[in-house]
Parts: C-alpha cells; sequence; structure tokens
C-alpha cells in the first residue's frame, strides 16, 4: 500500500496498515520507511529551551507536524524540536532512553503501548495537573482508557482514527434494498449481504480479512463490543472472550463465510490491500476506517459509499476501533510543566476546530466535531458518531494477545471463518491462551 499525504488519507498508515499499525505490532521492517520521516521545518528548531518530542513514523504525519507548527507559532519562547524515530524501534530506543535520562520532554506514541509504558512506571502521573480539564469528559473514550492507570492519568489523545461500517449505495440499488437504509444489526448485514451477492459477476456482500490480526480487532472487534463482550484480560488472572453474545457473534460471522457471502480471495488478506478492498466496488458491506472515505474515492471516483456504525446483534447496539496515538511526558522530562501545557493546548476548541478540522482531520474531542470547518465535509458527522462509542483494548501484551498472526485472537477467527470447529471449543482454547500470554 502507498503513503498517501491527503488530509484525510495519511490516517491510513495509523488506523490499519491496515490494522498492523494501529494496532502497534508492525513485524520489524514490514511497511517501514527507508529512512525516517523528517519533520516540518516549522516543527523543527535549534533553540536552547525547546522542548524535545518524539513522534513514530507511519502514523498522521501531517497531524502532527501541524500540532507542533501551531504550538511553536503560538509559544515561540519554548518551542517544540520534533524528531520521529523509526516505528519498529520505538519502544527499544524509547526504553533505553529514559533508563539513561535521555528520554524526550514529549512522546507521542501509538495509543495501544500506553498500558506498557503506565504499568513500567515510565510515564509522568498528569492526573493533578490536567486531570480535572472539562476538555478529557469528551476526549476520545479509547485514547483516555489506554492513557489511564489505577485512575492516574498519563497522556491525552494526540489524533484518532475509527472503525466504521461502509456500505455501497450502488450495489445496494442493485440488489433492491434501500440505498439509503444501513444495517443496524448483524442479521441484517447478513440478509443484505446475501441479496447482493446473488448479483454474481464478482460482487460479495460482505467481508472479513483472513490473516490480518490488526484488521480484525479494528473492524470485527467493535461487533463483539458492540454485543455486549470484552476480549482481552487487562491484567493476570482476568477473564478474556467475557460475554454471553461471543460466541453468537462468531456464528454470524462463520455462516456468512460459509454462505459463500465473502469473497474467497479474503481468506489471505494479510493487510497490504485491505484498503483497497471497498473501493473496488465489489463488496457491498464491509468494516474499515474513516481514512477509506478519501481512498476509496481517489480509486473509483464514482462509488456511491454510505458511511454508519458498526453494528452489534441488536440494533441500536453500536461499537468501534479507536486507534491513533496518544501524547505522553517520559518521567524523566525536565520540562513536565511545559508539556501538560502542550497536552492542553492540542485539546483547546481552537486547535480543535481550527487545526485539526480544518487539515480534515477527526477531532479528538467529540464535542467539537460539528463545527463551521467540519460540516463542509459530508462524511465527518457519521464518522465523528464513532469517537464517543469507541474502544481500544487495554493490555500490556497486546501484541502477543491480539496483534500477532500467531496469537490467540487471529487463530480463533480463523478456526471460525475457515474450519467446522466446534464454536466452544474454539473459544476455550482462544480463553486459555489468552491467559497464559497475560501472566508471562
Amino acid at each position: 500500500m502507498t503513503r498517501r499525504r491527503s488530509p484525510r488519507a495519511t490516517v491510513v498508515l495509523t488506523g490499519v496498515l491496515v490494522g498492523m499499525l494501529l494496532a502497534g505490532g508492525l513485524p520489524a521492517g514490514a511497511g517501514a520507511q527507508t529512512a525516517p520521516d523528517v519533520a516540518a521545518a516549522c516543527a523543527q528548531t535549534n533553540a536552547s529551551g525547546a522542548l524535545q518530542m518524539w513522534e513514530r513514523t507511519g502514523g498522521n504525519k501531517q497531524m502532527v507536524d501541524l500540532l507542533a507548527c501551531s504550538w511553536n507559532a503560538a509559544n515561540p519562547s519554548r518551542p517544540i524540536n520534533l524528531t520521529y524515530i523509526e516505528h519498529d524501534a520505538m519502544v527499544p530506543k524509547l526504553a533505553q532512553a529514559i533508563a539513561s535520562n535521555q528520554a524526550p520532554d514529549l512522546l507521542g506514541m501509538d495509543l495501544i503501548y500506553g498500558p506498557q509504558f503506565e504499568t513500567a512506571g515510565q510515564l509522568y502521573d498528569v492526573t493533578d495537573m490536567i486531570g480535572n480539564d472539562p476538555s478529557l469528559a469528551t476526549a476520545s473514550p479509547g485514547h483516555m482508557k489506554v492513557s489511564t492507570y489505577q485512575d492516574r492519568v498519563y497522556g491525552v489523545p494526540l489524533y484518532a482514527d475509527v472503525s466504521v461500517l461502509f456500505w455501497n449505495k450502488g450495489l445496494f440499488r442493485q440488489a433492491g434494498l434501500d440505498p439509503d437504509r444501513p444495517p443496524t444489526n448483524m442479521q441484517e448485514i447478513h440478509d443484505m449481504a446475501s441479496k447482493i451477492s446473488a448479483l454474481g459477476n464478482g460482487v460479495y456482500g460482505f467481508y472479513l480479512p483472513g490473516n490480518c490480526a490488526g484488521c480484525n480487532i479494528f473492524t470485527v472487534g467493535p461487533y463483539v463490543w458492540a454485543s455486549g463482550g470484552k476480549i482481552e484480560p487487562a491484567t493476570c488472572g482476568d477473564e478474556p472472550l467475557v460475554g454471553d453474545n461471543i460466541k453468537t457473534v462468531l456464528t454470524q460471522l462463520r455462516s456468512m463465510q460459509q454462505e459463500g457471502l465473502i469473497d474467497p480471495a479474503a481468506q489471505s488478506e494479510n493487510g497490504d490491500t485491505f484498503a483497497e478492498v471497498f473501493g473496488s466496488g465489489k463488496v457491498g458491506i464491509m468494516g474499515t476506517g474513516n481514512f477509506n472515505v478519501v481512498l476509496a474515492k481517489q480509486q473509483n471516483p464514482g462509488i456511491d459509499i454510505g458511511v454508519t456504525l458498526i453494528p452489534g446483534l441488536d440494533t441500536g447496539q453500536v461499537a468501534s476501533f479507536a486507534g491513533g496515538d496518544i501524547v505522553a511526558i517520559p518521567k524523566t522530562s525536565k520540562r513536565v510543566n511545559d508539556a501538560v501545557d502542550f497536552e492542553k493546548f492540542i485539546l483547546s476548541p481552537d486547535v480543535q476546530v481550527n487545526v485539526y478540522s480544518k487539515a480534515g482531520n477527526l477531532t479528538t474531542r467529540s464535542d467539537m466535531a460539528d463545527n463551521p470547518i467540519s460540516r463542509q465535509d459530508p462524511f465527518n458527522a457519521d464518522l465523528a458518531k464513532a469517537i464517543p462509542v469507541s474502544q481500544t483494548p487495554y493490555t500490556p501484551h497486546f501484541f502477543e494477545l491480539i496483534n500477532s498472526p500467531q496469537g490467540p485472537w487471529l487463530q480463533m477467527l480463523q478456526r471460525v471463518y475457515y474450519t467446522n470447529d466446534n464454536l466452544d471449543q474454539v473459544i476455550s482454547d482462544a480463553k486459555q491462551q489468552m491467559k497464559d500470554i497475560s501472566c508471562q
């Protein structure tokens, strides 16, 4: 997948490369650049009083550059010097920098790494400095979940991606479905997908990425959450895969695979072409990310896209995966007050509207989503609805549990999709594997 720098398309590299970067488990070298990104000139400075900030490559560089440049314009006496660190090198490099007291003052990181550094005591507790800020009440709940440990706050959202459900209105019309009425529960997804698949000629009603763990937590996880389930164990001893409806959700997904409502080629999808699937015009309904609006339109200018929230088993149940980055303060920072001011700055109404929205990005506060700039985007209102219902798994073992190709999450789903194994046994096996990993 190519790196595209349009206002909304840049988040493809965070949200799902596709799901792998968002989920934080990109294998070393996969999708990484040959050299680190270089920050925009206005985000760099040699000033002696500069705040040093690190951000990973492969994320929403355009947005982070803009935030640093906006801060620098408003705070010339304490500018930020932004440096990009290779995504797959960020964790070991930061751990080494903290140990040697050479960490930056501010750190933008893939949000799923928050719990790992919080539980290790490597981030500064900013609860007393920002915890009562009213802006946190409407900040992305998924970001705030992974920024909070033992009721203490360690970071705030830097930028957000969300998963949503796309439907192809053109295929809906061809199948005799109302193009303005999306599915509102999983049974409706099945029934609508069945009618669309009946069109033939390489058209399929639904899509599941068969070999991409991150893609599945990004798009399948919300079906589980919306239906009242929980996936990951937060700590050793915590019960994974909790919820009476998990088996029913998996049964629905299996039925669509076994009934031929999904392209058989999807079984080998490892994330490399995931963001191009909907733009092909051959899929009726698909979970994907906010970035895919621009990408699908670029790929297929005539496609008629509908966007809605990912539903659960019952109408009215909805959820989303919150991806993106948080910004935190390494515990060794000597500029904590200035760093917290930056966190407050990016949450301010002015920045939410005139930086995030103006750049075509989602605001990280739900109460800022509806504004004069965002109203110019016909898809913004539907995408913004995902922020307050978004979730992010909280675990220090995210890669091993969820994002590894050999991990229990993908292994469970592959048995669901492509075998006839007893689902109770499939769930039981995954539970035990998750428990074992969480206690390592």
